[in-house]
């Protein structure tokens, strides 16, 4: 189904016509829409008021916690859509893998997947394991009225590169040695990790998500070649899984410069775009019928309003042939950020590309 019709055998939901949903159609918008990455979170005082003594986990598994999470950045800075409040492991821990989110360095898995009998670890994702997912979601849209919920997963190589590595990598030297010394093993784990992230993803859209972003983090650490080879099936499978709802799936990578082409191929209708490649760039590189999102760099909210606004002017002059547009940074809000610079970004961008 193409993300230009209406789900099947349902009316256009309340968010349908959302200037978020339109330019992911590549429809006309009223503005170009606007929201961030890890805009739930982090860089908010009242964010880290509701959060203290609270672990990540635990606070990704309580329904009225994420709910007003999520709902923080969308009251404060008038943004076009809601980001689902959770974390990429949560589907995996919700499975029984044994790991845990360090503060100050990430998640953490006890017991990494570096044989065929460590794959037992990662049995089928039931709805009824992430219960909490469909109670946060039910409230949240209940909230959000016209305003659309993007649900989200890790994608199946960046998940990989966690559970092989036992955590964050810079170099990710045994998923890596995995990839290219057994291979099979490698397509196993993926194909299984494509299938706990497309379940996770149809919950969180059945719950009432209005579209979807698969983030593959880490796969910038991917020549092309090995990308598809390696990658793009199991991400590819993911997409297919959920193309029946006819929400739109957004696909976002740091780092992904050589591979925009292959991850619009993988099935997303819109391809995130980090801040090192520009915008008009890199439609070249992605091709025609697809969305782009981003791409400021996110330290330039650091320089004060006339440089943001300046950097600002930059993206959206390079935006100005796409088909569609969401306008975002070129990776997720960084803690230190003094959220007014959000807000104002928000107000800047809205009413420099008022129609």
């Amino acid at each position: 189904m193409s993300v230009n019709e209406s789900p099947a055998g349902r009316q256009p939901t309340a968010t349908y016509d959302s200037p978020f949903l339109k330019a992911c159609r590549r429809e006309p918008v009223p503005h170009t829409p606007v929201w961030f990455m890890r805009q739930a979170g982090r860089s908010l005082p009242e964010y880290r008021k509701v959060r203290e003594g609270v672990p990540m986990l635990e606070s990704c598994a309580r329904p009225e916690l994420v709910t007003e999470i999520t709902l923080q950045p969308v009251r404060r800075h008038n943004v076009d859509a809601a980001i689902y409040y959770s974390d990429i492991v949560v589907p995996l821990k919700a499975i029984g893998v044994d790991l845990d989110i360090k503060p100050g360095v990430g998640p953490v898995v006890e017991n990494p997947i570096r044989t065929r009998a460590d794959l037992a670890q990662l049995r089928d994702l039931t709805p009824e394991d992430v219960s909490y997912v469909t109670e946060a979601i039910g409230l949240l849209t209940a909230e959000l009225g016209a305003t659309p919920l993007i649900g989200f997963a890790g994608a199946p190589f960046t998940l990989a590169s966690y559970l092989v590595e036992g955590g964050p990598s810079r170099t990710y030297e045994n998923a890596k040695a995995m990839m290219y010394g057994d291979p099979e093993l490698w397509a196993d784990l993926l194909d299984r990790l494509a299938e706990i992230t497309a379940a996770f993803l149809k919950v969180q859209i059945e719950a009432g998500a209005s579209a979807v972003q698969l983030f593959d983090s880490w796969a910038g650490a991917l020549a092309p070649a090995d990308y598809r080879r390696s990658v793009l099936p199991a991400s590819a499978k993911v997409f297919r899984a959920v193309e029946s709802y006819g929400v739109p799936r957004i696909h976002f990578g740091v780092g992904t410069g050589e591979l925009l082409g292959l991850m619009g191929e993988a099935g997303a209708d819109v391809v995130g775009v980090d801040w090192r490649v520009p915008l008009d760039e890199a439609a070249r590189r992605v091709g025609p019928g697809k969305a782009l999102q981003g791409n400021l760099d996110p330290t330039v909210l650091f320089a004060g309003t006339a440089a943001v606004e300046a950097k600002t002017r930059e993206v959206l002059d390079a935006a100005a042939g796409l088909e569609g547009h969401v306008f975002n940074l070129g990776h997720g809000v960084m803690p230190s950020i003094d959220p007014d610079a959000l807000t104002r970004l928000v107000e800047y961008v809205h009413t420099q590309t008022a129609r």
